[in-house]
This record gives C-alpha cells, structure tokens and sequence, in this order.
C-alpha cells in the first residue's frame, strides 16, 4: 500500500502498534473509519454547526490517542471491535486512574474519547451522551462552571411555559379582535387566514411546550432523554416516569423519577390532547416536533431558549443551556434531601457523576451570610 494512503494531511490513520491487532479486512475497514473521522475532526470537529474544524495539532493529537483507546480495548475484549461504546471508554478512564500519568494527559485521553463520540452524534445520527465516571480536568486551566437556573429562574420557566404561544379562548373575544388573533394564527400555523378554525385556537393552547419543560425542570431531563420519552413511561396513578433499563440513555439501570403533582396534572392534559393529533397515532414518543421527528439536542434548545426569552431570562450575559436545566434540578434536589437522592432523580449510577452537576446555590449561600457576624 502507497505510505500516503494511510495518512490524512500528514496524520496516521492506522499506526504499525494496530496493525498488529488487525487481519487484512479489518486494516482496511479501520483506516476507511478512521479517514471519516480524521476528515471530520479537521472540517468540522471544533463547532460543526459553523463548520469549524479543530486545529491540525489537536486533531493529529486526538487521533494518536483514540488509536491507543482502540487498542485497549481490543486487548480487553481479545478482538476487533470498531464501534467502541460509552462503557468502553468508562473503562478506559478506570485503567487511567491507575496509571501514573499526569492529571493533565488524563484529561487529554478523554477529551478525545469525547470527541469521537461528538462525531458519532453529529455523523452517525446516535443521541450517546457520555458522562464519564471518572471526570479528568487540566490544572493549568481554571473551571469555570456553566450557569444553572436559580429557583426564580426555575419558577419563571414554569410560568412562561405556561403562557408561552397561548391566545384568549375563542369565545372571549369580540369578532373585530377574533379577525387580528385569525391573522396571527394564519402566520404561526402557516396557513391561509380563511383556513383558520376554531380547533387551531386549541391547537394555539397546547399542553406540550408546557408538559415538556415541567417534566424537564423536576425530573432533570438531558436532551437525548426528551427524544427517548415515551407514554409508557408516564405513571399518572403514582405521580412518576418509569424508564426501562434498555430505553435509559445509559441502558444501565430501571429508572423511577418523581413528579411533581403540577406536573402530572399537565401531563394528563398533554396526554389527552396528544391522543387528537393526527401525527401521533400508532406512535410511541411522548414529544414530537412540528415535522413529526422526535426531539434532539438541537430542536429542544431551540424549546428552551424560546420559552426562556419568555421567561425573560438574560441569555446574552448568562450561559444559560438546556443542560442548565439538569444542572440545578442536581443541585436543589441536594440541597434538601442530599446527593442520594439526587444521583437517583437524575439517573446517575454514580454519585460521583452527580457531584459535577451540583452548585453552591445562591439560596444556601445567602442562608449561610445570614447566620454568620
């Protein structure tokens, strides 16, 4: 084989250390996957949605480590293995801890082991999120952790989810104002003004922005997880969500999350009229977008930010994410009932996992000024 044909730009697709793990086939099939990924990294990898590629030495860097987290798995497993898995690269974070390395190159390993799952979300169409078990951070650099929703913010939330694209009841309005709310509904339905009937008004109050952001403020949803939810997951009768082992984003473990009773009263609304849209027959998710598609990290923050202007809350000077969300719903659950019962609520096996996602919330640093000369 030509030298350059195993090399992107310089880059090593399949270094002599694999090649003495791989037969003939398998050579060939990892160098096409790693050429894919190389290419990625370097167009796209650093923000794909502004088709911004990672420099050629992070990428050169990351791939020379994702060889050496293929290799380990190989040796684990005692084969090939092309479509490594979150419990794959949780092991690997495991076998770095015992390493004598330093905290910085540990960071490193897993950075790019991130960055091969970012590229099988964003080419592969896959909704894997990786929360490792084991979190490594460079020292040289200072964290800085993202905003989370105070208890106003969480309270705003609720109530412009509540309100957010809602319009007067058909009958509570003269015919002059009926003919201005028909022009507004013609434009957000897009559909003629004379093809407005009173079911679009209804449609116009719709249970489902609303259920989504509640069930999301208690239950600490991640975006894959509001794609993933089902109705059989709604347990009404007990005020909880029942997820299944193998419907978890982490297929780890029966997951039983609790509600709160505004919660599941929206929720049995939403249900009902859920049952009157034509998209949703013979269907299982418990949301789908206005094109019928289940909701992914992208549709649902564009949810989030709508009904956070709504809310009116700065999202210019605060970096507020749907992820802000799971974050203070991990830290206020903490802070009344403590970390057990948060990793439970927010789905994580370990607790460890849920200690990164908590805050010193402002309310508990007030208390604390409060009691102090």
């Amino acid at each position: 084989m030509n030298n350059d044909e195993n090399k992107v730009d310089g880059i090593i697709l399949v270094t002599s250390e694999a090649e003495e793990f791989l037969n003939p086939r398998q050579e060939i099939s990892y160098r096409s996957h790693r050429r894919e990924l190389c290419e990625w990294m370097l167009s796209l990898g650093k923000d794909p949605e502004k088709a911004n590629g990672y420099s050629y030495t992070t990428a050169k860097n990351r791939m020379n480590r994702l060889d050496l987290f293929y290799r380990f798995v190989w040796e684990q497993e005692g084969r090939y293995v092309q479509d490594l898995t979150t419990d794959h690269a949780d092991s690997w974070m495991r076998f770095l801890a015992k390493q004598d390395y330093k905290e910085s190159t540990k960071c490193h390993y897993q950075k790019a082991a991130q960055t091969l799952f970012k590229w099988k979300r964003w080419e592969r169409g896959t909704d894997t999120e990786w929360e490792p078990v084991i979190e490594y951070s460079d020292p040289s650099t200072q964290y800085q952790p993202r905003d989370y929703l105070t208890k106003k913010d969480r309270r705003k939330l609720r109530d412009a989810a509540m309100s957010y694209g809602s319009v007067p009841h058909y009958n509570s309005v003269t015919p002059e104002e009926r003919e201005k709310w028909k022009t507004y509904l013609a434009q957000r339905f897009q559909k003629p003004k004379d093809e407005v009937v009173k079911k679009d008004w209804l449609k116009a109050n719709s249970f489902k922005y609303t259920s989504m952001i509640h069930v999301a403020l208690d239950a600490g949803l991640r975006p894959c997880e509001v794609g993933n939810a089902k109705v059989r997951w709604v347990d009404t009768s007990n005020g909880v969500l029942r997820i299944p082992r193998e419907e978890s984003s982490k297929n780890r473990e029966n997951w039983t999350v609790a509600l709160k009773p505004e919660t599941v009263s929206i929720l049995k609304q939403w249900i009902e009229e859920r049952k009157q849209r034509d998209k949703y027959n013979g269907r299982e998710p418990l949301w789908l977008t206005k094109y019928g598609n289940r909701y992914d990290k992208d549709s649902f923050r564009t949810v989030f930010r709508n009904i956070a202007e709504e809310a009116d809350l700065d999202l210019e000077n605060r970096d507020l994410t749907p992820y802000s969300i799971r974050h203070s719903t991990a830290t206020y659950i903490t802070d009344e009932a403590g970390l057990a019962v948060a990793a439970e609520q927010c789905r994580h096996k370990s607790r460890r996992t849920t200690e990164k996602y908590v805050h010193s919330s402002v309310d508990r640093q007030e208390d604390a000024v409060d009691k102090i000369d």
